[in-house]
């Protein structure tokens, strides 16, 4: 039987759009459902969450610029805003109107962005922990940007990769049980962005392009956002408080439900799937 990762790159595929070729996975039946993973991830990310809803929505996952296997011009705008544009581009190129729109950290943040420029293409939305307004980046993560300005973040990925014990240590911070990142799943996430000297600069300018203004600005229009709104945070998250949720759910008035999660972390999708599955399969049947 085919492990989860060669089912992932049996799936893959890629479209073109404006903004380059994008991979995806495309599956299940029903209204579309888009998810957004976080960084250094990509698609392969919600695999649980896909196989928990797949029988009510098509899912579709796409790989971010500058992330997983997407392929872009090494020069192109990697920004949360520019991610958002692309992920207008990509539902054109596929056809798809609306979705029910699903992030996860950086990755929920350009879900924001985008729900917040395209309100009448998102059905549902659901944020777990990820970049909010002006409480990013993480104080975590800025030696992590200050070894992307310097050149220096894929050589640490490259170890992490070359030593993948090492790697579930480091990756502690975000998961709960760092036994899901078997050797194969950190390859699915970390050969892509180390493949080329262009990907690794690439990846490098997606971390260097962290700038809170973009969700600053967004502010008003969220205001004013009154998709049926899920939120679900982990509550062990050392980068994202829950805080943070409190002030999505102030903040935009569609939100219809936060679910606090506890003894689990950022990556908690793929790691503790049934705590995010449950609450999104209510959303989506209500």
């Amino acid at each position: 039987m085919p492990t989860d990762a060669q089912q992932f790159h049996a799936l893959r595929r890629l479209v073109q759009t404006p903004s380059g070729r994008i991979a995806y996975t495309d599956q299940g039946n029903g209204p579309v459902a888009l998810f957004v993973h976080g960084v250094p991830l990509n698609g392969f990310h919600w695999r649980h969450i896909i196989a928990g809803v797949r029988d009510l929505r098509r899912c579709l996952t796409v790989d971010l610029m500058g992330l997983g296997y997407t392929q872009i011009d090494p020069d192109r705008d990697v920004s949360f805003v520019a991610q958002a544009r692309m992920l207008a581009e990509f539902l054109d190129a596929l056809g798809v109107d609306r979705v029910d729109l699903i992030g996860n950290d950086s990755g929920g943040a350009i879900a924001q962005i985008f729900a917040a420029g395209n309100p009448e293409r998102v059905r549902t939305l659901t944020l777990t922990n990820c970049d909010v307004h002006d409480f990013w980046p993480p104080t975590e993560v800025l030696p992590m940007i200050e070894a992307a300005r310097q050149g220096e973040l894929a050589d640490f990925y490259q170890w992490l990769l070359d030593d993948p014990d090492l790697a579930r240590d480091r990756f502690t911070s975000a998961y709960a049980d760092t036994g899901v990142l078997t050797d194969e799943v950190l390859a699915v996430y970390l050969q892509p962005v180390l493949a080329t000297a262009d990907r690794r600069r690439v990846f490098h300018r997606y971390w260097t392009s962290f700038d809170n203004a973009q969700t600053i600005a967004i502010e008003p229009a969220l205001q004013q956002l009154h998709a049926p709104t899920l939120i679900v945070w982990a509550l062990d998250d050392v980068y994202f408080d829950v805080s943070l949720a409190h002030w999505l759910q102030k903040t935009i008035p569609g939100v219809v439900r936060l679910v606090q999660v506890p003894d689990a972390k950022l990556f908690f999708p793929e790691d503790r799937p049934h705590a995010l599955i449950g609450p999104l399969r209510e959303l989506l049947t209500r």
